[in-house]
């Protein structure tokens, strides 16, 4: 049973990648003239610049969700978002009204239009008043429910289904049931190989709470980005800036007065050292946060890139090596880059959750001065 359950896995992300590759090179047929007006240039997806400019739109965040679009009438097929602006009051209204960027939406008599995923206030003609490729217009605070918006709420939601599901198993008895046999491994794990000997053993069930939905939240979100769903929120630097922020503000509301005297007031070093190590020492603190932003933001970022660029061999090495064997080896290399994101994606949630704790620790942890 278990054999076939792996197999089973196995089939799905191969459906999976199937599914992507084929929605993908569906857009070399060209477009009707009613197209998603972010794309710069009309017509079929078949050159190295458009190709970048396609994977580089389906990676931003969007207003609408875009399951599938058909090549050959242009259509989207998907759903679209709620809108929230704030502009001199409260703005609700459909994604539906941008008609995908190419429509002046009117909420309460003002005007906005879409432009490459920002909102900006314009006339009623939609007009942009434009400094190079950047609009001068005005943005107005935008609260929606985009794409990476729904992404999280769907992660929180499985998330609190999963573990309410764990909760409950123990009440029936000492051993999980279900789906907690697979999570209680896992929960384990991140106690006993990253929150324990990073953190101390008096010290660490007060941060397993977030230790543990930090790696799940990263992992979960992780995963649904190799989906054909198209979500990229760990992919997205204000997402990954929010999580080292959070991990830098319980270091910093933890940290014990030893942690702010090394940072400060180094102990055993002759004063005019302490007064030069001091500015950088609070640079260091500063540059943790840093670190785990860019380090998530990167490789995911890269990782999709790398898989929607050899998707995209099936359409730019056609001509060389012809259809068959361009999709053959398109389909072959994105294979081994699937798997390859697979361990990336628990890779990286692993990484930040154990950089997470070792920086707690190292502001908790009580010195021995003899």
């Amino acid at each position: 049973m278990k054999k076939i359950k792996q197999n089973f896995g196995l089939l799905l992300g191969f459906i999976c990648l199937i599914f992507s590759t084929y929605s993908f090179a569906n857009t070399e047929v060209k477009h009707a003239a009613k197209h998603d007006a972010t794309h710069e240039e009309k017509g079929p997806v078949n050159t190295p610049e458009k190709i970048n400019a396609y994977i580089k739109h389906h990676l931003q965040d969007a207003h609408s969700f875009v399951l599938y679009t058909d090549g050959a009438t242009g259509k989207h097929i998907g759903f679209d978002l709620p809108v929230i602006l704030l502009d001199n009051g409260l703005h609700v209204f459909s994604a539906a009204k941008f008609h995908h960027g190419e429509a002046v939406a009117e909420s309460k008599g003002s005007f906005y239009k879409l432009h490459h995923g920002k909102i900006y206030k314009t006339n009623k003609e939609g007009h942009l008043r434009m400094h190079g490729e950047h609009p001068l217009n005005y943005k107005p605070l935008d609260l929606s429910i985009t794409k990476s918006v729904l992404g999280m709420l769907l992660t929180g939601l499985l998330m609190v289904l999963f573990f309410g599901g764990l909760a409950k198993s123990y009440k029936r008895g000492p051993i999980p049931t279900g789906l907690g046999r697979a999570l209680e491994p896992l929960v384990i794990y991140v106690r006993d190989e990253i929150a324990r000997p990073n953190i101390g053993e008096k010290k660490h069930k007060k941060f397993m709470p977030y230790l543990l939905t930090v790696f799940f939240f990263i992992w979960i979100l992780n995963l649904l980005g190799l989906t054909p769903l198209g979500f990229n929120v760990t992919g997205n630097i204000a997402v990954t800036l929010c999580l080292a922020l959070f991990t830098f503000i319980i270091v910093q509301f933890s940290a014990n007065k030893e942690y702010w005297g090394h940072i400060f007031w180094m102990p055993g070093v002759p004063v005019p050292m302490k007064i030069i190590l001091a500015p950088i020492e609070v640079l260091g603190m500063l540059t943790k946060p840093f670190s785990l932003t860019i380090r998530l933001f990167a490789n995911i970022t890269a990782g999709h890139f790398v898989l929607m660029s050899l998707i995209a061999l099936m359409i730019t090495m056609k001509v060389a090596f012809g259809p068959v064997a361009s999709t053959g080896m398109s389909l072959l290399l994105s294979t081994f880059i699937m798997l390859i994101e697979l361990l990336v994606a628990f890779l990286q949630a692993f990484i930040f959750t154990m950089l997470s704790s070792l920086f707690i620790g190292m502001a908790v942890v009580e010195h021995d001065h003899h």
